[in-house]
């Protein structure tokens, strides 16, 4: 019963999938939506870049096993940078009308940032599209009882996402992430409240989490400690501003202020909502407490659908693995789409200059489908943890592309020196650090390259310029305005006067 209802369920998103397909005629449609979102389609898609796997599994554990300290990183982290970023991208880079941000790296610096940014982003979604590849397989190895393994669930999983990625880009992950978040919160709240009715309310979790310590949020001990907090926080909350999907999703908006109310609501939202999962798994250490602290111990990732799976009824179980295989499609499905867009348009297109609209388009969804054989055999070769796979994919960004996003964006000196002393700088010492130093490094390695990567920045800016011509920052809006007014309809009516 279960599993069918499952398998119609994935039939069932396929199909809203490749319907969303049939709008799509260019490449800004695949990339972007032809920017055309209302706002609660913009919202839900918000809402979906982080809820998926890891807010449903990952923080889930985290949480039981180290409490509120020990999840900053995500949902604080993550709410804070969808928040953060739809005011940046709204009110910085929407009237740009771009595809992505290599396009912005390129129009602001040069060709070759536009290159090494664009590899640092496309490098980062590795470890991120392979944690929901690897919750994929542990779902569908958990509703099929064994039948199916992990390792064979990875495989399915991926060729669902991508058959309907492939055809519908932006349109279908828009639609169905709406679709899909309906079913995710409505499952999820369904499934608290099953449980709440188990342990004698919510107050009664609360009370024993608080107890247990589970709620304190600060850290108590050395600063080597708050450093290691510190860092959590800022690799999620600044690391992931400078990501492909978050940028597509926010400027898939139809309007500037559409793109900013969208990813406040969506964030708040989110923030609010993954402690459901939080609740729900640390429920669970009371309704049976020698099995789920046994699981903690071995793989805390079980905890939850464990709990499901044996003390709820089937209908529960359809609502729940239902709502998760919706939010992790939702998830990875975006996260597919982004590097694939990127990589076409800020490296292949370098390579191959005149390409035409049609073949860009072409080009976006072969890259997308080789994407996708290296995610899921490095899904399939990993040791680390979902969790661990998604903190580890924000430190590349931070460490590389943050700095001069931030800095092209706000401070009118930043040259493309700075912008490359920042980017080599940056994910130099970061690298090194990582490698040679590793665990025992006092300040977290990702910290260090960010420190680094601001200086190369303020230090490469200042010093006599030996690459390129500066571009002065009145220049650059002059010619992006140019080239806004170009595309859009209105050219004729609205002339852009400086």
């Amino acid at each position: 019963m279960l599993i069918w209802f499952v398998v119609l369920y994935l039939l069932a998103s396929i199909a809203i999938g490749l319907f969303a397909a049939t709008r799509v005629h260019n490449a800004k449609d695949f990339a972007v939506a032809g920017r055309s979102l209302p706002l609660p389609v913009v919202t839900a898609t918000v809402f979906a870049t982080w809820f998926g796997a890891e807010a449903i599994f990952g923080v889930s554990a985290t949480f039981v096993q180290d409490g509120l300290h020990g999840v900053v990183a995500d949902p604080f982290g993550a709410s804070m940078c969808l928040v953060i970023a739809g005011i940046f991208y709204g009110t910085k880079i929407y009237k740009l009308n771009v595809l992505t941000l290599g396009d912005f790296f390129r129009m602001r610096y040069n060709r070759t940032v536009e290159i090494l940014t664009t590899l640092c982003i496309v490098v980062s979604y590795l470890g991120w599209v392979s944690a929901q590849i690897k919750a994929l397989g542990l779902v569908f190895n958990v509703v099929t009882d064994g039948a199916i393994s992990q390792e064979m669930g990875m495989v399915l999983g991926t060729a669902i996402v991508l058959t309907y990625t492939t055809f519908g880009g932006m349109f279908s992950v828009a639609i169905l992430d709406f679709v899909q978040m309906a079913v995710v919160m409505g499952g999820m709240l369904f499934i608290g409240y099953l449980v709440s009715g188990m342990t004698g309310g919510v107050e009664a979790v609360v009370a024993h989490a608080s107890a247990a310590g589970k709620l304190d949020f600060f850290p108590t001990g050395t600063w080597v400690e708050w450093l290691a907090f510190i860092a959590a926080w800022m690799t999620m909350m600044l690391g992931s501003i400078p990501q492909q999907d978050v940028f597509q999703r926010i400027t898939s908006a139809k309007s500037a202020r559409v793109a900013i109310m969208a990813s406040v609501l969506g964030g708040t939202i989110y923030f609010c909502f993954t402690f459901v999962p939080m609740f729900i798994a640390y429920a669970a250490t009371l309704i049976n407490p020698e099995q789920f602290n046994g699981l903690i111990a071995t793989d805390s990732q079980l905890v939850l659908p464990t709990l499901v799976m044996q003390h709820t009824p089937v209908f529960a179980q359809a609502v729940f693995f239902g709502a998760v295989l919706a939010a992790i499609m939702a998830c990875s499905s975006a996260t597919l789409l982004a590097p694939s867009v990127s990589f076409s348009e800020n490296i292949l297109r370098n390579v191959f200059p005149d390409v035409n609209d049609r073949e860009l388009l072409r080009m976006m969804r072969i890259t997308m489908v080789c994407f996708a054989g290296v995610v899921l055999t490095f899904a399939l070769n990993s040791e680390s943890s979902i969790f661990e796979m998604v903190e580890n994919a924000y430190k590349i960004t931070l460490a590389g592309a943050f700095v001069p996003l931030f800095f092209g964006a706000y401070w009118s000196r930043a040259t493309t020196q700075g912008a490359l002393c920042a980017i080599i700088g940056g994910v130099g010492s970061w690298l090194v650090i990582e490698l040679l130093v590793g665990e025992a490094s006092l300040v977290p390695p990702q910290l260090i390259g960010l420190g680094i990567s601001i200086l190369g920045m303020v230090a490469g800016s200042l010093l006599p310029q030996r690459i390129g011509r500066p571009t002065p920052h009145e220049d650059i809006h002059h010619a992006l305005h140019h080239r806004a007014a170009a595309e859009t309809h209105h050219a004729a009516d609205h002339p852009h006067h400086h």
